[in-house]
């Protein structure tokens, strides 16, 4: 929103809220500043008041609409009635626009307060801790000590992402994006088009789920491997957001955490301890070799590109093939 539309629309809601009678428009105009601005006639028209002072009128009357109806949007309670000069007047009451009193337990209060801590480290620290003031405010138990009430949990959300900010809007509006996309074995990024879902977090990493406009289907991106800025498209989302959106589940899948059949592979002696840790069955070989076996999911091909000529696919036969297909991309870059 336009700064200078906020503030009308500031302007106007304080009138409204701080008025004990109805106000006619005339009344609203001569108060606001803007609507002033808007009701004065042209340069141009002035040697033509028939079009000057309506054209003036005109302007302000959709303006003040316009904003009438985005308050009334926004929440507020405003009530058209007749005043005493039998002009139509508005306001919005205090008793209807006020909120509930906050009523928070010792366990809600720590969960509000951990929540403001866990966002230390993000561009998001001077909002968080601004909502906890005003919380403490309005009710919220300072004595409550949110370590205490989690066992000493100290719990922070790493966002060092430029791209994460842009996302986190851009899920919040329902705005698609575009933005350049390095995949791990690409050597040079792809522009991708993306209706953006939801951001998560999973084992340090952020990670965003949405829609693949050029690929047709859902598709999650790790923020790191985003360069450049992400750019808003104006256009809105062509397909529904899911009612739950599966981040850490997809990613986990890849990493081969959610393993459905057994791979084996030669594994250098010394070397890929990760792989190691994963294998159910080790077995030396005479010649420098270890064979091992793998329980994996969608996305092992990926995980073994990265450990290179360490690793020799033996079985399954796709799974030897995707990691030579991708071998080849990244020698071909």
């Amino acid at each position: 929103m336009a700064i200078a539309k906020a503030e009308r629309l500031m302007n106007l809601a304080l009138c409204l809220l701080g008025t004990r009678r109805p106000l006619s428009k005339r009344e609203l105009r001569d108060s606001i500043e803007a609507y002033r601005e808007a009701s004065r006639p042209e340069r141009g028209v002035l040697s033509r008041p028939d079009k000057g002072a309506a054209g003036s009128d005109d302007s302000f009357n959709r303006m003040f609409e316009r904003d009438k109806d985005d308050l009334r949007e926004l929440g507020l309670v405003i009530e058209t009635v007749e005043n005493i000069d039998g002009e139509i007047g508005y306001l919005a009451r205090r008793d209807s626009n006020r909120l509930p009193p906050i009523t928070l337990d010792a366990e809600e209060a720590a969960a509000l307060g951990l929540a403001a801590k866990v966002w230390q480290q993000a561009r998001l620290a001077g909002a968080a801790s601004g909502a906890l003031q005003k919380l403490r405010a309005a009710g919220l138990p300072e004595d409550v000590d949110p370590y205490e009430a989690h066992g000493a949990l100290e719990p922070h959300i790493p966002v060092h992402e430029a791209a994460f900010e842009p996302l986190m809007l851009a899920c919040r509006d329902r705005r698609p994006v575009v933005f350049d996309y390095r995949k791990a074995t690409a050597a040079h990024p792809e522009t991708r088009q993306v209706e953006p879902w939801a951001l998560e977090c999973w084992r340090g990493h952020w990670y965003l789920a949405g829609w693949d406009r050029d690929r047709g289907a859902e598709r999650v991106f790790r923020l790191s491997r985003i360069t450049g800025r992400v750019r808003s498209r104006g256009t809105g989302f062509t397909v529904p957001v899911p009612d739950v959106v599966t981040v850490r589940e997809t990613v986990a899948g890849w990493a081969g955490e959610i393993a459905d059949r057994s791979a084996l592979i030669r594994l250098r002696s010394g070397a890929g301890y990760p792989l190691r840790a994963k294998a159910t069955r080790v077995r030396e070989l005479s010649d420098g070799w270890d064979e091992l076996e793998i329980p994996y999911g969608h996305g092992l091909d990926a995980w073994l590109v990265e450990f290179g000529p360490d690793v020799v696919v033996l079985e399954p036969a796709e799974l030897r093939a995707d990691v030579v297909d991708r071998l080849r991309a990244v020698a071909k870059g």
